[in-house]
């Protein structure tokens, strides 16, 4: 995939390839801060921040914790150093849990997928622990051979088992695709510099390339062919698109889908306990922090400071939380991180993970219960397959297993610029209960480590906008509880009336309200407007 895709947290499973290649052409159309933009002065369909800041010019404002729960940030980054969380009772390096926490040295935050062993970085789906699980059990029995309590057991096993055929097909189809352009589009690249050299590889140039060599002609070929069918793209762009791509693919099929992966004697803690609560370590980076990082600078990215960019939330402090490797998070970290958040001093957490099957959602259910009843507000992604989750459930989710849901929850689809039928990303899950509001999710530029930023694309991105405006109200007015926070996110969303949009993964049209329960996108000037009067204001246009 280009720069500007989606990336490996983002749910980008079932894309085809034409996807990865289309992707970078949008980038060019509008500003690299699109987001943060106003829909009334510049017609882009963001958050309109600068006006919402210009409301509050003067007024008090109190410091807010954002838990980032994800694959880990780059706290050393020039653009977020200054707002990472500080534990303010742990003395760093110390080797003791000084404040008595049960975490020594989390100085920053903590690891739940880190231990003695070192640090998780790949792991599979949890699908795929369910059908290993599950075979132990059920391998090879047809259902008169069950116990009748137990059929119902094994109907499930044999859901998991149809399910991991599926995608076992899907992504092994889709990774042999993308290994094979990709091994061309590499090998086209590496013979056209030995040809032009220092010269680009661009459209002109290699349309000038005279040879009898057939290798050369074959490259020619390959790259006037990609750059012809995306025009305005670098062919450099769409190569790191495709590597990205295959490399998406190759991981599913190494580790995501292997039955035989299991990396978790790196964390050394007591897996079949689920709720242990002591384990993991205090490397909040990790060896992937792309994700996390690119997620942090949205929220919170020191802003004014003339470097790199804005975040969309002054006056926080980012709290990592290391729960999410490359593969689907575990309940019971994701359950620790939740609990580490709140008894912490997090007022939001922020969730840009999700996945299929949450075989302990109950667990995840207390700590969540447990972190509302603190006062947190949580702003979970969607997701990005296309997919209905009102149908089909995206974990973890704002309705727990007793059937309440959590009043505190934000649940977030993926928006674009445009005020048009493309307006919902075509990735974004959806749902007209399930989803609560759509937020700036395609082409965002955040973050990423070692000083660097990039443009991503996908409900992951979504949240942490979410989240920061989140964070920019419960700074200015801490009159509010995370519930009315969300009410009033909710209230004061931009509304489409009579506007039809193409429903994600179709070519079907229909109305925001169809995609979710407000049928709006999330925008911080209205919803300032509307925390300071403290009534409804109507429905922009």
């Amino acid at each position: 995939m280009s720069s500007t895709s989606i990336i490996k947290r983002s749910f980008l499973s079932g894309f085809l390839l034409i996807a990865f290649l289309q992707v970078s052409v949008f980038a060019q159309q509008v500003p690299s801060d699109w987001h943060l933009k106003s829909p009334d002065q510049d017609s882009i369909m963001g958050l309109d921040l600068q006006r919402a800041y210009g409301l509050l010019a003067g007024k008090p404002a109190r410091q807010v914790v954002v838990a980032i729960i994800d694959s880990g940030v780059d706290i050393e980054h020039e653009d977020l150093k200054p707002v990472i969380w500080v534990n303010p009772g742990e003395i760093p390096g110390n080797g003791k849990d000084d404040e008595g926490n049960g975490y020594i040295d989390d100085v920053n935050g903590w690891s739940f997928i880190g231990g003695p062993g070192g640090d998780v970085d790949q792991d599979t789906q949890e699908l795929t622990r369910e059908l290993v699980r599950l075979e132990k059990i059920y391998a090879g029995l047809e259902e008169k051979q069950i116990p009748k309590k137990l059929r119902e057991d094994f109907r499930y096993y044999q859901r998991i088992s149809q399910r991991y055929e599926e995608k076992i097909t899907e992504n092994g189809s889709q990774y042999d695709i993308y290994r094979r352009f990709y091994s061309q589009m590499r090998f086209a690249m590496d013979t056209l510099k030995s040809v032009l050299g220092d010269s680009p590889i661009d459209e002109i140039n290699v349309a000038t390339i005279q040879s009898n060599n057939p290798n050369v002609l074959f490259s020619k070929s390959v790259v006037l062919g990609m750059l012809r069918t995306q025009p305005g793209a670098s062919f450099e762009e769409l190569f790191e698109g495709m590597r990205e791509g295959f490399d998406y693919f190759r991981v599913q099929v190494d580790y995501g889908l292997n039955k035989s992966f299991d990396p978790r004697s790196l964390v050394g803690d007591n897996y079949g306990d689920k709720r242990e609560r002591f384990y993991g370590n205090n490397s909040v980076k990790g060896p992937d922090a792309e994700h996390g990082t690119h997620v942090a600078g949205i929220i919170g990215a020191v802003r004014n400071n003339g470097i790199g960019i804005d975040g969309v939330a002054d006056h926080v402090r980012l709290m990592v939380l290391r729960a999410v490797p490359n593969g689907d998070e575990r309940d019971k970290d994701i359950a620790n991180a939740i609990l580490y958040a709140a008894n912490n001093g997090a007022q939001i957490i922020n969730m840009s993970f999700g996945k299929e099957f949450s075989p302990d959602k109950s667990i995840v259910d207390e700590a969540v219960t447990y972190a509302s009843k603190k006062g947190v507000l949580f702003v979970h992604a969607a997701g990005n397959d296309a997919r209905n989750i009102d149908v089909d459930p995206s974990f973890p989710s704002k309705k727990l297993k007793t059937g309440s849901a959590v009043p505190g929850w934000l649940e977030i689809g993926a928006s674009s610029s445009e005020v048009n039928e493309s307006l919902p990303a075509d990735f974004s899950n959806y749902g007209k209960r399930a989803v609560d509001i759509f937020s700036p999710g395609v082409n965002i530029f955040s973050s990423i480590p070692g000083n660097r930023y990039k443009e991503n694309s996908g409900t992951s991105m979504a949240a942490p906008v979410a989240s920061g405006v989140a964070a920019l109200l419960m700074s200015y007015f801490p009159e509010y509880s995370a519930a009315e926070i969300r009410d009033i996110l909710l209230q004061s969303s931009r509304r489409f009336n009579g506007l039809k949009v193409v429903k994600p993964g179709t070519a079907e049209q229909v109305s925001m309200e169809e995609l979710c329960a407000t049928g709006g996108v999330i925008n911080a000037y209205e919803a300032v407007r509307y925390a300071q009067n403290r009534k409804p204001l109507g429905r922009p246009r």
